[in-house]
């Protein structure tokens, strides 16, 4: 059996326990931490929507590790109240599209009829599924999505990734003090929002801090072929190259600028770990603008990257720690929610201050954008580490 078929099955495996493996409890005053397990009181199971990329050209780099990270913490949050509430999953596949994150989220409402929705994992998904769910008066929280203004949508939904405005400013404030480029050039995916919201920022950000970009490149999500794009940047002599996609191109975009020989330094925001594996010797150098890094000293980390290698034979990437967090917050709102309609835990969200997570502490912003410390990282010995 191919590898492939061995993370399929594995994947598989995971969706049917998921589904399969939860019933019905009773609920708890509070959901917290593993680490700090409460007194429960009784209550009802709760079903909770997830929406996953389970096939598509997204399985691979969002599907399977976010469905990881939603599991392991699913897994704990029952198992530190074994008397107590039972978070239930109700999975529908996106397909990797836009519209498949939209029937989604309409048949977990129309349906099911969930009170809150995880998901989905792309900016372009969630500036078109998010409307439903305000629309319908439902919690959905993406773990993943970072462009700019899509929480702002409605007060039902909200986001845990860093989004571009709070991500992008110190990573090049830092980058630049540190590495002193005054040249730069750029490249983007033009169908994706996460991709173009991100170049965006990049040169905005850049051109506050008189830093000039002297050429910007675009690409299409499924290419595979960059070399004409990286040629013509090389022909400029940058000083740093910064790449805004999603994961699948990154690793290729890492190894043909690699066999070009091109020098300056790639910047690519939230590079992970699965993408460094995938580029080899052409990743050694980057540097990646994250909300969560396995080497970073957050509250509960280090035993999250222990359990999820334990678990899952794989160390998280940062898709998958995000799920994590997710759960956990989720997790506290209920907790702190004075029911399980939507409205309540809605408000119990928006009222998370300074929660202590795995990516440090953690609040919602007025917008129900999330609040905590970027990272900024670079891969040194095939690992990415603190870019110091």
């Amino acid at each position: 059996m191919d590898v492939r078929k061995i993370i399929t099955f594995t994947f598989l495996s995971v969706i049917i326990a998921l589904i399969a493996g939860l019933s019905a409890c009773e609920r708890v005053s509070q959901i917290t931490q593993p680490t700090t397990p409460q007194m429960a009181e009784p209550s009802e199971e709760i079903s909770i929507g997830v929406v996953l990329s389970l096939t598509g050209r997204l399985a691979d780099s969002f599907g399977i590790p976010i469905s990881q990270g939603f599991e392991l913490a699913r897994s704990e949050i029952n198992a530190a109240h074994p008397s107590g509430t039972k978070l239930n999953f109700i999975i529908q596949d996106d397909q990797s599209t836009i519209d498949g994150a939209v029937e989604a989220f309409n048949k977990l409402i129309s349906q099911e009829g969930v009170s809150v929705i995880l998901g989905p994992a792309t900016s372009s998904q969630t500036e078109m599924a998010f409307p439903v769910a305000q629309g319908n008066q439902v919690v959905a929280i993406s773990p993943t999505s970072s462009a700019r203004g899509l929480s702002a949508l409605g007060d039902f939904v909200f986001r845990v990734a860093l989004t571009t405005d709070k991500l992008i400013p110190p990573g090049i404030e830092v980058t630049q003090t540190k590495l002193g480029y005054q040249r730069a050039a750029t490249m983007y995916d033009e169908t994706d929002l996460f991709s173009t919201d991100g170049d965006a920022s990049v040169r905005e950000v850049l051109a506050a801090n008189e830093v000039k970009v002297i050429g910007t490149e675009t690409f299409q999500g499924g290419d595979t072929d960059f070399s004409e794009q990286l040629t013509r940047i090389q022909t400029l002599n940058p000083d740093v190259i910064f790449v805004s996609c999603l994961s699948p191109e990154k690793p290729g975009i890492l190894m043909q600028g690699h066999e070009l020989g091109i020098s300056a330094p790639f910047i690519v925001r939230t590079l992970t770990a699965a993408d460094v594996q995938a580029a080899g010797a052409a990743a050694e150098g980057a540097i990646t603008f994250v909300g969560w890094g396995a080497a970073v000293d957050t509250p509960g980390n280090k035993a999250f990257v222990e359990n999820y290698s334990d678990k899952f034979g794989m160390e998280p990437i940062n898709y998958a720690a995000r799920a994590y967090a997710t759960l956990h917050i989720l997790a506290e709102a209920i907790a702190n929610a004075p029911s399980t309609n939507a409205a309540s835990i809605r408000d119990a969200l928006a009222n998370i201050k300074d929660l202590d997570t795995i990516l440090g502490k953690f609040s919602f912003n007025a917008d129900g954008d999330a609040v905590y410390d970027e990272k900024v990282l670079i891969v040194k010995d095939g690992e990415l580490v603190r870019f110091e």
